[in-house]
């Protein structure tokens, strides 16, 4: 699936009501989003997901029982498209892909509920910036958004933390700032720098708000080292209250950025890598699963993906030593493991072929991308929904860059491996004292047999 080019399905085949039993047979009992098609081209497609695609046409396009209320499209139906997918995240994916290609873009959005996530958003061409909770994307304004958040509270208790960290204004209306304006209640606390009254120079209010401004886009890195910095200095200086009073002011600080999730990002920088459970193939009338992960790509709001990560000299293992130690846990073995199709004597590592999906998708996302900001908004809600799931239902796994910009591939591995093997093992502990006692005996047994 590629967002630049029109979407299609993996299988198309013609049905005709007196071969359902025979065409639906090679229809695979397996997840994914099928497409039901009249015979005039003015119809619109019975569309959806569906965890055995198999049974459920079956329920729609089997013989209609008597006085049965359930929806039956035998007689009306003359091709079906379908596509296998391993996940529920790839099923709302494709899902939503086919909807706009068949029912345009707002449709997919209102049949798919998705809804804009919300950001915070610092606009630094007012004489004055403010931060402001909203949901409403816009090209021109994609670098002064952070998120996505999970929610407008989780957005709105992000924001209050961090601006009580520093003194910008909290106030909605444009500044025409006089002596006599009357101010508010944050103003009187202390927390503002009162631009409304005169009482900051544009310079001073501006730095303020660059700051707030490297807040986010460090997620509170910025201030943590000008903290941790004078901490130290207090420190050797030996002024003990001050290093105590930095440090209260270090935890607090690092309280608000801890109110921001991991994903919440500069969304013009936002690069996420989502690994999931790749899809079945079938051979013949068999399934078979290979040893593959399905890897998604979102940069810069635009989702691109599946590609296929083949896991093959990849073997995740979690030991457990009785020493207690964690030198070896979870270590990740790597083999060069040759691919159908490939040539001897030229056998990617998987380190090789993990960077090649991951450029792949890197282009699809360079040649997908447009300036339709509904589409961005759609996909940011597509990763907003299935990524602020609670933990113990979110099925899949997300990467996100190192500071430098590369991928933790090995990382990636790891997480695929998971995805096609499950959790790895856990080793038995060794019982060192009971294997001690063991070797002991057998010493003296050889001693008495020698002996005798």
């Amino acid at each position: 699936m590629v967002v630049a080019e029109p979407f299609q399905f993996d299988v198309v085949v013609g049905f005709e009501a007196e071969r359902a039993e025979e065409i639906l047979r090679e229809v695979p009992a397996l997840p994914g989003v099928f497409c039901l098609r009249g015979w005039r081209e003015g119809d619109a497609p019975y569309l959806t997901r569906t965890a055995d695609l198999r049974r459920r046409m079956r329920r729609l396009l089997n013989p209609p029982e008597e006085q049965s209320k359930r929806l039956n499209l035998r007689a009306k139906v003359a091709r079906i498209g379908y596509s296998v997918t391993g996940s529920e995240f790839e099923s709302n994916v494709v899902l939503y892909e086919a909807t706009a290609e068949w029912f345009g873009y707002e449709e997919a959005r209102r049949r798919l509920k998705l809804r804009t996530p919300y950001f915070l958003r610092i606009r630094m061409e007012n004489a004055f910036p403010r931060v402001y909770v909203t949901n409403r994307l816009s090209r021109r304004g994609l670098g002064e958004m952070y998120g996505p958040f999970a929610s407008r509270a989780a957005a709105e208790r992000y924001c209050d933390a961090v601006l009580d960290l520093f003194k910008l204004r909290r106030c909605h209306e444009d500044l025409q700032p006089y002596p006599e304006h009357p101010g508010c209640v944050y103003g009187e606390m202390k927390k503002c720098l009162e631009p409304c009254k005169g009482a900051c120079t544009a310079e001073e209010y501006r730095a303020e708000a660059e700051a707030v401004k490297a807040f986010f886009e460090t997620r509170g890195e910025s201030l943590l080292g000008v903290l941790e910095g004078e901490r130290e200095r207090a420190s050797e200086a030996m002024e003990f209250e001050r290093a105590a009073a930095l440090h209260k002011q270090w935890e607090k600080v690092k309280a608000a950025a801890g109110l921001a999730d991991e994903l919440v990002r500069p969304v013009e920088k936002l690069r996420v890598v989502v690994v999931q459970a790749a899809s079945a193939k079938t051979v013949g009338k068999a399934e078979e699963r290979l040893d593959e992960a399905s890897v998604f790509l979102l940069e810069r709001g635009w989702l691109a993906g599946p590609e296929r990560l083949s896991t093959l000299g990849v073997r995740a293992v979690k030991e457990q030593t009785s020493v207690g130690s964690s030198l070896f846990a979870q270590p990740l073995m790597l083999a060069a493991v040759p691919l159908a199709g490939e040539v001897e004597g030229s056998v990617d590592s998987p380190e090789e072929r993990a960077a090649r999906v991951l450029a792949a998708l890197e282009a699809r996302v360079k040649a997908g991308g447009t300036n339709e900001v509904g589409r961005m908004s759609d996909h940011l809600s597509l990763l907003r929904r299935w990524y602020y799931k609670p933990e113990k239902q979110r099925v899949g796994e997300v990467f996100l860059p190192r500071e430098d910009g590369s991928w933790p591939v090995r990382r990636i591995l790891r997480g695929a491996a998971r995805m096609v093997l499950g959790e790895p093992g856990v080793m038995a502990e060794t019982q060192r004292e009971a294997a001690k006692g063991a070797k002991l005996r057998l010493e003296q047994e050889a001693g008495g047999a020698v002996g005798g």
